[in-house]
Protein backbone atom coordinates (compact mmCIF):
# COMPACT_ATOMS: atom_id res chain seq x y z
CA UNK A 1 0.00 0.00 0.00
CA UNK A 2 1.37 3.42 -0.92
CA UNK A 3 2.00 6.01 1.77
CA UNK A 4 -0.69 8.44 0.58
CA UNK A 5 -3.45 5.85 1.01
CA UNK A 6 -1.99 4.70 4.30
CA UNK A 7 -1.89 8.29 5.53
CA UNK A 8 -5.59 8.80 4.76
CA UNK A 9 -6.51 5.59 6.60
CA UNK A 10 -4.47 6.52 9.67
CA UNK A 11 -5.87 10.06 9.76
CA UNK A 12 -9.42 8.73 9.53
CA UNK A 13 -8.83 6.15 12.25
CA UNK A 14 -7.32 8.69 14.64
CA UNK A 15 -10.22 11.07 14.11
CA UNK A 16 -12.83 8.34 14.56
CA UNK A 17 -11.24 6.57 17.53
CA UNK A 18 -11.80 9.28 20.13
CA UNK A 19 -8.66 8.11 21.98
CA UNK A 20 -4.98 7.43 21.46
CA UNK A 21 -4.05 4.51 19.21
CA UNK A 22 -0.71 2.71 19.42
CA UNK A 23 1.21 1.06 16.58
CA UNK A 24 -0.31 -2.34 17.25
CA UNK A 25 -3.84 -0.96 17.09
CA UNK A 26 -3.08 0.87 13.86
CA UNK A 27 -1.66 -2.31 12.35
CA UNK A 28 -4.83 -4.09 13.46
CA UNK A 29 -6.81 -2.02 10.95
CA UNK A 30 -5.38 -4.17 8.14
CA UNK A 31 -5.57 -7.79 7.05
CA UNK A 32 -2.37 -9.76 7.61
CA UNK A 33 -1.41 -9.67 3.95
CA UNK A 34 -1.82 -5.86 3.85
CA UNK A 35 -0.46 -4.97 7.29
CA UNK A 36 2.13 -2.18 6.96
CA UNK A 37 5.42 -2.69 8.84
CA UNK A 38 6.10 -0.58 11.91
CA UNK A 39 8.73 1.46 10.08
CA UNK A 40 6.26 2.50 7.38
CA UNK A 41 3.64 3.47 9.96
CA UNK A 42 6.15 5.58 11.88
CA UNK A 43 7.18 7.34 8.66
CA UNK A 44 3.54 8.07 7.80
CA UNK A 45 2.85 9.34 11.33
CA UNK A 46 5.84 11.63 10.99
CA UNK A 47 4.41 12.94 7.70
CA UNK A 48 1.04 13.56 9.37
CA UNK A 49 2.76 15.41 12.21
CA UNK A 50 4.54 17.65 9.69
CA UNK A 51 1.28 18.22 7.78
CA UNK A 52 -0.26 19.62 10.99
CA UNK A 53 2.28 22.46 11.13
CA UNK A 54 0.48 25.80 11.09
CA UNK A 55 -2.91 24.22 11.74
CA UNK A 56 -5.13 24.46 14.80
CA UNK A 57 -4.45 20.87 15.81
CA UNK A 58 -1.44 18.63 16.15
CA UNK A 59 -0.56 14.94 16.24
CA UNK A 60 0.55 14.13 19.76
CA UNK A 61 2.46 11.05 20.93
CA UNK A 62 1.21 10.17 24.43
CA UNK A 63 1.79 7.25 26.76
CA UNK A 64 -0.97 5.24 25.03
CA UNK A 65 -0.12 6.03 21.42
CA UNK A 66 -1.00 8.78 18.95
CA UNK A 67 -3.94 11.20 18.88
CA UNK A 68 -5.02 14.47 17.31
CA UNK A 69 -5.54 17.33 19.73
CA UNK A 70 -6.22 21.04 19.58
CA UNK A 71 -3.10 23.14 20.07
CA UNK A 72 -2.70 24.37 23.62
CA UNK A 73 -2.69 28.04 22.70
CA UNK A 74 -6.20 27.68 21.21
CA UNK A 75 -7.72 26.04 24.29
CA UNK A 76 -9.19 29.31 25.74
CA UNK A 77 -11.48 29.57 22.71
CA UNK A 78 -12.16 25.92 22.02
CA UNK A 79 -13.02 25.19 25.66
CA UNK A 80 -16.03 27.49 25.33
CA UNK A 81 -17.75 24.72 23.36
CA UNK A 82 -18.28 22.98 26.68
CA UNK A 83 -20.29 24.79 29.34
CA UNK A 84 -18.91 22.77 32.22
CA UNK A 85 -15.96 24.51 33.81
CA UNK A 86 -12.74 22.58 34.46
CA UNK A 87 -12.63 20.76 37.77
CA UNK A 88 -10.60 22.40 40.48
CA UNK A 89 -8.31 20.32 42.63
CA UNK A 90 -7.11 21.02 46.14
CA UNK A 91 -3.56 21.81 47.11
CA UNK A 92 -3.44 18.56 49.08
CA UNK A 93 -4.41 16.51 46.02
CA UNK A 94 -1.86 18.37 43.92
CA UNK A 95 0.90 17.68 46.42
CA UNK A 96 -0.04 13.99 46.62
CA UNK A 97 -0.09 13.55 42.84
CA UNK A 98 3.23 15.40 42.50
CA UNK A 99 4.94 13.18 45.06
CA UNK A 100 3.68 10.01 43.40
CA UNK A 101 4.69 11.23 39.94
CA UNK A 102 8.24 12.18 40.91
CA UNK A 103 9.05 9.60 43.60
CA UNK A 104 6.96 6.54 42.67
CA UNK A 105 6.23 4.01 43.91
CA UNK A 106 5.09 5.42 47.25
CA UNK A 107 2.78 4.26 50.02
CA UNK A 108 0.23 6.52 51.67
CA UNK A 109 2.48 6.50 54.73
CA UNK A 110 5.44 7.72 52.64
CA UNK A 111 3.36 10.62 51.36
CA UNK A 112 2.18 11.52 54.86
CA UNK A 113 5.75 11.43 56.17
CA UNK A 114 6.97 13.76 53.42
CA UNK A 115 4.02 16.17 53.65
CA UNK A 116 3.89 16.11 57.44
CA UNK A 117 0.10 15.73 57.49
CA UNK A 118 -2.33 12.88 56.94
CA UNK A 119 -3.59 12.11 53.43
CA UNK A 120 -7.37 12.08 53.09
CA UNK A 121 -8.92 8.85 51.82
CA UNK A 122 -10.94 11.04 49.46
CA UNK A 123 -7.73 12.25 47.76
CA UNK A 124 -6.53 8.70 47.10
CA UNK A 125 -10.04 7.75 45.93
CA UNK A 126 -10.14 10.69 43.51
CA UNK A 127 -6.73 9.86 42.03
CA UNK A 128 -7.74 6.22 41.61
CA UNK A 129 -11.11 7.13 40.07
CA UNK A 130 -9.43 9.50 37.64
CA UNK A 131 -7.07 6.61 36.86
CA UNK A 132 -4.08 8.90 37.30
CA UNK A 133 -2.57 6.47 39.83
CA UNK A 134 -2.91 2.76 40.50
CA UNK A 135 -1.74 0.17 43.00
CA UNK A 136 1.40 -1.52 41.67
CA UNK A 137 2.22 -3.71 44.65
CA UNK A 138 2.46 -3.82 48.42
CA UNK A 139 5.40 -3.07 50.68
CA UNK A 140 6.64 -6.08 52.61
CA UNK A 141 6.10 -4.62 56.07
CA UNK A 142 3.36 -5.19 58.68
CA UNK A 143 0.01 -4.25 57.16
CA UNK A 144 1.41 -4.57 53.60
CA UNK A 145 0.50 -0.99 52.56
CA UNK A 146 -0.31 -0.39 48.90
CA UNK A 147 2.33 1.14 46.64
CA UNK A 148 1.02 3.80 44.24
CA UNK A 149 2.41 4.81 40.84
CA UNK A 150 1.14 6.84 37.90
CA UNK A 151 -0.62 5.34 34.87
CA UNK A 152 -0.79 5.79 31.13
CA UNK A 153 -3.96 7.81 31.75
CA UNK A 154 -1.82 10.24 33.75
CA UNK A 155 0.61 10.54 30.83
CA UNK A 156 -2.21 10.92 28.32
CA UNK A 157 -4.06 13.56 30.35
CA UNK A 158 -0.94 15.68 30.64
CA UNK A 159 0.12 14.98 27.03
CA UNK A 160 3.30 13.21 28.07
CA UNK A 161 4.96 10.39 26.16
CA UNK A 162 6.80 9.14 29.25
CA UNK A 163 7.72 10.21 32.77
CA UNK A 164 11.03 11.50 31.39
CA UNK A 165 9.04 14.40 29.90
CA UNK A 166 7.98 15.69 33.31
CA UNK A 167 9.43 19.17 33.94
CA UNK A 168 12.94 18.96 35.38
CA UNK A 169 12.82 19.89 39.06
CA UNK A 170 15.99 22.00 38.86
CA UNK A 171 14.36 24.12 36.12
CA UNK A 172 11.36 25.05 38.30
CA UNK A 173 11.44 28.28 40.24
CA UNK A 174 7.91 28.76 41.60
CA UNK A 175 4.40 27.43 41.33
CA UNK A 176 3.24 30.22 39.02
CA UNK A 177 5.90 29.42 36.44
CA UNK A 178 4.79 25.80 36.53
CA UNK A 179 1.10 26.73 36.45
CA UNK A 180 1.64 27.88 32.88
CA UNK A 181 3.14 24.47 32.04
CA UNK A 182 0.75 21.66 33.57
CA UNK A 183 -2.83 22.59 34.59
CA UNK A 184 -4.44 21.24 37.67
CA UNK A 185 -6.61 24.11 38.83
CA UNK A 186 -6.34 24.46 42.59
CA UNK A 187 -9.45 25.26 44.61
CA UNK A 188 -9.69 28.93 45.51
CA UNK A 189 -9.98 28.28 49.22
CA UNK A 190 -6.68 26.38 49.06
CA UNK A 191 -4.99 29.26 47.28
CA UNK A 192 -5.98 31.60 50.15
CA UNK A 193 -4.80 29.13 52.79
CA UNK A 194 -1.51 28.57 51.03
CA UNK A 195 -0.49 32.18 50.31
CA UNK A 196 1.55 32.29 53.51
CA UNK A 197 3.14 28.89 52.91
CA UNK A 198 3.98 29.20 49.22
CA UNK A 199 7.72 29.27 49.85
CA UNK A 200 7.44 25.76 51.33
CA UNK A 201 5.96 24.21 48.19
CA UNK A 202 7.96 21.33 46.87
CA UNK A 203 9.52 21.37 43.43
CA UNK A 204 7.41 18.31 42.59
CA UNK A 205 4.18 20.18 43.34
CA UNK A 206 5.26 23.14 41.24
CA UNK A 207 6.06 20.83 38.34
CA UNK A 208 2.67 19.09 38.38
CA UNK A 209 0.88 22.46 38.54
CA UNK A 210 2.73 23.62 35.45
CA UNK A 211 1.88 20.48 33.53
CA UNK A 212 -1.78 20.94 34.30
CA UNK A 213 -1.86 24.44 32.82
CA UNK A 214 -0.38 23.17 29.57
CA UNK A 215 -3.42 21.03 28.88
CA UNK A 216 -4.54 20.89 25.26
CA UNK A 217 -8.00 19.85 24.15
CA UNK A 218 -8.04 16.44 22.44
CA UNK A 219 -9.59 16.80 19.00
CA UNK A 220 -12.13 14.11 19.71
CA UNK A 221 -14.09 15.04 22.88
CA UNK A 222 -12.69 16.58 26.03
CA UNK A 223 -15.17 14.60 28.09
CA UNK A 224 -14.02 11.28 26.69
CA UNK A 225 -12.19 9.16 29.25
CA UNK A 226 -8.52 9.94 28.94
CA UNK A 227 -6.83 6.55 28.54
CA UNK A 228 -3.29 3.60 30.42
CA UNK A 229 2.17 3.35 31.50
CA UNK A 230 2.77 0.31 33.49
Amino acid sequence: MDNDQLKRIIEGALLAAGRSLDIGQLQGLFDLDQMPPKEQLLAVLDDIRNDCAGRGYELKHTGSGYRFQVRQELAPWVNRLWEEKPKKYSRALLETLALIAYRQPLTRGDIEEIRGVSVSSEIIKTLLEREWVRVVGHRDVPGRPALYATTREFLDYFSLKSLEELPALNDIRDIDSLDSELSLHMATQDRQEDDCAEQEQSAEEVAISALADEQSVPIENVDDKEMTQH
